[in-house]
């Protein structure tokens, strides 16, 4: 019998202070499939609680750590316990929390990076495989409309052949980005270069192949990456750009995607997520609007990601409630043993955490390598 109920949702991490967190939650319940009912908000037991009074949980469903959540929540009944665990914590506690979750018998959302390193990253898709677990990678830019329109734009052939791909993820609102950095331990690379070769290659479905990669590094201690530019070489023969910058002052979250074909070209830019524009030549440059019927008409799942009609913008948090959306009814039909349409299960899964993490490796192989290319394995 397919699930008759809100699913039930825990969630690790997202504490005071927390930017993610929040915008998960809010997220997930937005489309009235979802429910919060426990969690392990913070390392310390005093901001957990308060987290937990903030949504209103029952205090005992309020944990100490994540495994006192899971060794708990596990025991409960059918119905009761969690159906699925949300991961908001640092970056260096996806890979554990995510197994541990996962063999406790929790479907998974996490946040990216997935995992630090190719070996986790391999090591969790078996977990998932053997287990046969939900897993959904928090990539949300792949929630919104119009990323999910360039993508049928792309696969559909609209564009004719692939000649040239260029992806820019530039930032520089805080006044001391490199102390940002050590204070969240965590490279540009893994911040917000994962996101760029994930937009890539889910709108364009082409894999890099090989890479040629300069990054900025810190001297002393903790030697994250702070900047990062990319040549890159796909299997089909194309080639493209890839940059990333947590030094870019002045810069918010400008994240954009230039695709060019043998025959139309198109742009999108996160921070006017509501309109895709399409370029061909001896003609006007054409704007595509979400929310309008000639959308569906091209793709389904661009339809089916938009809530308002035309002129009402859609953003962020629905993009990450896009993604929710569809990790939640895939739960729900393959419960019930229903089958799981394209368009439902289109969001990022274990595989792609593994791409990011491959791309993650490869470029830091390749800015200190004395070769021109360096080979991006293909799993």
């Amino acid at each position: 019998m397919p699930v008759q109920r809100k699913l039930k949702m825990g969630i690790i991490g997202g504490g005071p202070g927390s930017f993610i967190g929040p915008v998960h939650y809010k997220a997930a319940i937005l489309d009235n499939k979802v429910e919060v009912v426990a969690g392990a908000f913070s390392r310390d037991e005093v901001k957990s609680k308060k987290t937990g009074r903030q949504l209103f949980l029952n205090p005992r469903r309020v944990y100490h750590n994540y495994a006192d959540m899971l060794e708990s929540e596990k025991i409960l009944p059918t119905g009761e316990r969690i159906d699925f665990v949300t991961i908001a914590t640092p970056n260096e506690t996806h890979f554990m929390i995510a197994k541990e979750a996962l063999k406790a018998g929790f479907h998974v959302m996490c946040e990216k990076p997935m995992t630090m390193n190719v070996d986790e990253a391999r090591e969790l898709q078996k977990i998932v495989d053997s287990t046969g677990k939900t897993f959904a990678l928090m990539h949300n830019y792949t929630g919104y409309p119009m990323v999910k329109l360039a993508r049928d734009m792309v696969r559909k052939g609209k564009l004719g052949e692939i000649r040239k791909i260029i992806v820019q993820y530039p930032q520089g609102r805080h006044k001391n980005p490199l102390n940002h950095l050590k204070e969240r331990k965590s490279g540009s690379i893994e911040d917000i270069g994962t996101h760029a070769e994930n937009l890539t290659e889910y709108i364009t479905g082409l894999h890099m192949s090989e890479v040629c990669a300069d990054l900025q590094i810190l001297k002393e201690e903790p030697k994250l990456d702070y900047d990062g530019s990319c040549l890159v070489k796909f299997a089909n023969g194309s080639r493209g750009i890839i940059q990333f910058s947590k030094i870019a002052m002045g810069e918010e979250n400008n994240l954009g995607i230039w695709v060019y074909g043998s025959e139309k070209s198109i742009e999108w830019h996160q921070e006017q997520p509501n309109i895709l524009k399409l370029y061909e030549p001896e003609s006007p440059v054409q704007t595509w609007r979400r929310g309008n019927d000639y959308i569906a008409k091209v793709s389904p799942a661009a339809a089916r990601a938009s809530r308002l009609p035309g002129g009402h913008p859609e953003a962020f948090l629905e993009a990450f409630a896009n993604i929710y959306r569809n990790f939640c009814d895939t739960i729900i039909q393959s419960s019930s043993g229903r089958e799981i349409s394209a368009v439902m299960n289109d969001f990022p899964k274990v595989s792609d955490g593994l791409r990011g993490m491959l791309f993650v490796d490869t470029v830091l192989k390749s800015s200190v390598s004395d070769e021109k290319w360096t080979k991006m394995p293909k799993r």
